[in-house]
């Protein structure tokens, strides 16, 4: 058995399922879930057909560079989201979603045979990001962020003698759960480090087609291009369809950048037997290729956060966040428990769940930065996110 396999925690929802053991759920309430985020909006039908379309496809291997047509399509995504050019043949590379790209791509990159092989990732973060840094025979460093600045991690705070070992950067923007965009000058800062150093950095951007303000947020790729680094040296961006256009069920997205970092990474796909399959990459091509069906999608979420946030935001520390569908809300002092206690009595009391804070995040300097935090994800539809946040506010005010 890979002894690496026992240093993983248990995930997140595994530790939710132990904190609900034993709970009586109350009869006068209808469960109302705002735990996972999983996207639960209507898939778009043209998606569907375009599946169901492409079934002649199931009669042959697919390759594992997939479809110049599905590669073309996200090459013209980004050319139309960000403005951004890159060679679909060099520099796309079709994923079963982004999650699974995100833990192959630190097996490609790690060398685990070099000495203090570091991964660094935000704090609280995606906990792929540490479970594919143990995996691939690296430790994790928990880089902190800063409550007062909406979470933004302090990247100057990461000793220089990590710094010399990191391999591997993961960053997300729109964060998890946070919601905090990383604006161009704190991409300039990490692309100086990855020189100085020569790590690679790997941008998670799953959540970058639901904002709430004007301007779209700002992309791996696309900062880098304004920067002149139009070769995305050391920079692999990630991103999926699940969020944008509701298919979290495809498994489909596409990683892009520095070529031979695609190159090296298609490699370990062939061998690993990651191809997506011809009915995917068909409806992934009528996806990529629509704009309509996410500006319906992002519309949905805008009405319902500019419902939820308000009542929340009598009783609670918790505000829009820049993208995403995640609040990051704080537990009131006042009630005088912890974030778990909190989603415990929560469910007990009134049938709505929410996730502890402290369960995305590590305790690193003596300090869990989400603890004292919950996670709400908005996805289910706009009545049951209002009714779940009228009963938070009652039993906040039964409390208080």
């Amino acid at each position: 058995m890979n002894p690496l396999l026992s240093e993983l925690q248990p995930y997140p929802f595994e530790r939710l399922r132990q904190l609900f053991a034993g709970v009586s759920l109350p009869s006068a309430h209808s469960p109302i879930s705002l735990g996972m985020g999983e996207p639960r909006h209507p898939t778009p039908a043209f998606i569907k057909e375009a599946l169901t379309a492409s079934l002649d496809g199931l009669a042959s291997y697919p390759a594992t560079a997939g479809e110049p047509r599905l590669r073309n399509a996200c090459a013209a995504w980004l050319q139309r989201r960000y403005g951004v050019t890159v060679d679909a043949a060099a520099h796309v590379l079709p994923v079963n979603g982004s999650r699974e790209a995100l833990f192959a791509f630190a097996q490609t990159v790690i060398d685990p045979t070099r000495a203090g092989a570091t991964v660094v990732c935000p704090n609280p973060f995606y906990q792929i990001y540490e479970g594919a840094a143990l995996l691939s025979g690296a430790q994790p460093y928990y880089a902190p962020s800063d409550p007062a600045r909406n979470f933004a991690v302090d990247w100057d705070a990461v000793p220089e003698e990590v710094w010399n070992r990191t391999q591997l950067l993961f960053v997300c923007s729109p964060g998890n759960p946070t919601g905090a965009v990383m604006p161009l000058d704190e991409w300039r800062k990490l692309f100086e480090l990855s020189d100085r150093y020569g790590f690679v950095i790997a941008s998670d951007e799953c959540y970058s087609e639901i904002y709430f303000q004007g301007e779209p947020p700002l992309g791996g790729l696309e900062a880098a291009a304004k920067l002149g680094r139009t070769d995305f040296r050391r920079l692999v961006s990630f991103t999926s369809l699940s969020k944008r256009s509701n298919v979290p069920g495809l498994r489909s997205g596409f990683v892009a950048g520095d070529a031979a970092l695609i190159q090296a990474f298609l490699l370990y796909r062939t061998y690993h037997g990651s191809a997506m399959g011809p009915a995917v990459q068909g409806a992934s091509v009528a996806a990529w290729s629509d704009e309509e069906h996410v500006v319906e999608n992002r519309t949905l979420y805008r009405k319902k956060f500019a419902q939820v946030t308000p009542l929340l935001a009598g009783v609670m520390d918790v505000k829009l966040p820049d993208a995403g569908f995640y609040l990051w809300a704080k537990v009131p002092d006042a009630l005088g428990m912890t974030d778990a206690d909190f989603a415990r009595e929560l469910l007990a009391q009134y049938n709505v769940t929410v996730l502890p804070g402290s369960y995305l995040a590590r305790e690193a300097g003596g300090f869990n930065p989400g603890a004292q935090r919950l996670r709400m994800a908005l996805v289910a539809n706009a009545e049951e996110c209002v009714e779940a946040a009228l009963r938070i506010v009652q039993f906040i005010r039964s409390r208080t």
